[in-house]
């Protein structure tokens, strides 16, 4: 394949990924015009239509969702050569897209995003926030690199290598002039009388508590489903409901107290990575982490900072 023929599969990627011409255009950092020119080009060349366009809202078709997954590992497998011949001359670059939770405590991220930077500076960094089950199926499919997770006790990741970085217990996340501000503790039947503001119904988030609850035999409303823990924090801090969050985060949150509840949930924090395909900049991550790349051996330390 030629650069065009590449730049190609990075269009129709994008406007996959983006659900439109326009921010899929702003993505790549060209005109909108030449994005659109360049996919009418290669649906010419393919002979059928890749997207459905309307007024409202751009899809694929049955042609494109077939061809999208080619698409990526083709993009990625050229993307991925340039990389080894680098690495083989002692220099990483490429791409690292790292996937983290809203609520991951047990690694500042952004020290070691900065750690591996200054280290690595011809490597391009991302960075999505998603719920745990949603990044472990993209590690899985290699759209995100490395992930930091937060599961139930009980539940470990599936088809990735893994690494357990912290257990935790959850804490009541109440407003300052409620009642159970001022208790010493609080059990799950007290906080099943109270409304709840909570991560959406079945993420690994939500399953946490949901799960705490069923096992003691007891039901709650939870009346607000948000997935950004500053918007939870904003609803919690008018008085509109309560939150069960990981002990280790909670502090991060400004204007809402903590109440220790004697029967919490608990959380177990997960660093992820591909079992089958890792670049060399996922695997000097991996080292900026103090991980080695096949699972074995030590790793960082809960709360750290990277060296």
């Amino acid at each position: 394949m030629n650069a065009v023929e590449l730049q190609q599969l990075r269009y129709v990627i994008a406007v996959a990924e983006t659900g439109g011409f326009t921010r899929a255009a702003e993505r790549c950092h060209v005109v909108q015009s030449a994005l659109s020119h360049q996919i009418a080009r290669l649906e010419k060349e393919l002979g059928a239509r890749l997207f459905d366009r309307t007024s409202r809202r751009v899809r694929l078709t049955d042609a494109g969702a077939a061809f999208l997954p080619a698409a990526r590992q083709c993009l990625d497998a050229a993307e991925r050569a340039a990389a080894e011949v680098a690495a083989a001359v002692g220099e990483v670059r490429g791409r690292l897209t790292v996937g983290v939770i809203t609520t991951v405590a047990a690694v500042d991220i952004p020290a070691a995003l900065d750690d591996f930077r200054r280290r690595h500076p011809k490597v391009r960094v991302s960075l999505r926030v998603a719920a745990s089950e949603v990044l472990v199926e993209q590690v899985r499919q290699g759209a995100v690199d490395i992930a930091f997770l937060g599961l139930p006790n009980a539940v470990r990741p599936q088809g990735v290598y893994a690494r357990e970085l912290a257990r935790d217990r959850h804490v009541a996340v109440v407003a300052p002039g409620h009642p159970l501000a001022a208790a010493g503790d609080v059990d799950l039947a007290r906080l099943a009388e109270e409304v709840f503001v909570d991560f959406p119904a079945g993420t690994a988030g939500r399953a946490q508590s949901d799960r705490a609850f069923a096992a003691a035999g007891l039901s709650r409303d939870v009346a607000f489903e948000v997935t950004a823990v500053d918007l939870m924090a904003g609803l919690v801090r008018r008085g509109l409901g309560v939150a069960m969050l990981p002990s280790a985060y909670a502090p991060r949150l400004t204007g809402v107290a903590t109440v220790p509840v004697a029967d919490a949930p608990g959380r177990v924090e997960h660093l992820v990575w591909s079992r089958f395909s890792r670049t060399p900049a996922a695997t000097a991550f991996l080292a900026v982490l103090g991980v080695a790349p096949d699972g074995a051996g030590g790793g960082v330390s809960p709360g750290s900072r990277p060296g």
